[in-house]
């Protein structure tokens, strides 16, 4: 095979790869601190999970207004909101609950972790110092549900 071919057949496969795994989890757009650490490593988090994931860092006065024109309760906040397909996604939620939400579209604004609970992704390891915490269903009017729990 000429190596113009097998470059090009490398070249195909790769593209297909990237755009399987983006395809995979979806894409992500994170709202966000410039000067916020865990929330880098919770788009690792999310990338690494198969999300093709962009961020903005914005001013913290434009980040607090996105949470409430989403109709975010205010005691739902974390440290940076993200969108996907129609939802909002608020702190550091798991990827697997992320696409639990996705494939289940619930009549719903979204999914908060309030807080920064230590061991939730992008906050440290999971394992017996981590914080229990609960990823919550936020459905529009502002009721919360318990949408996963981890202890």
């Amino acid at each position: 095979m000429p190596r113009k071919h097998r470059f090009l057949g490398l070249a195909f496969t790769a593209f297909t790869l990237m755009t399987t795994a983006a395809l995979a989890g979806g894409s992500i757009h994170v709202l966000k601190s410039a000067s916020c650490g865990c929330c880098v490593a919770w788009m690792k988090h999310m990338s690494e999970s198969g999300f093709a994931v962009t961020a903005e860092n914005v001013p913290m006065a434009d980040l607090m207004s996105a949470k409430t024109d989403a109709g975010l309760p205010a005691d739902q906040a974390s440290c940076h909101t993200a969108r996907i397909d129609g939802y909002v996604i608020e702190g550091h939620v798991p990827a697997t609950d992320v696409k639990r939400l996705l494939a289940e579209r619930p009549d719903a604004i979204g999914l908060a972790v309030p807080g920064m609970p230590y061991g939730s992704p992008g906050m440290g390891e999971p394992g017996p110092d981590a914080d229990p915490y609960d990823v919550n269903l936020v459905r529009r009017g502002g009721t919360i549900e318990t949408f996963a729990s981890y202890r």
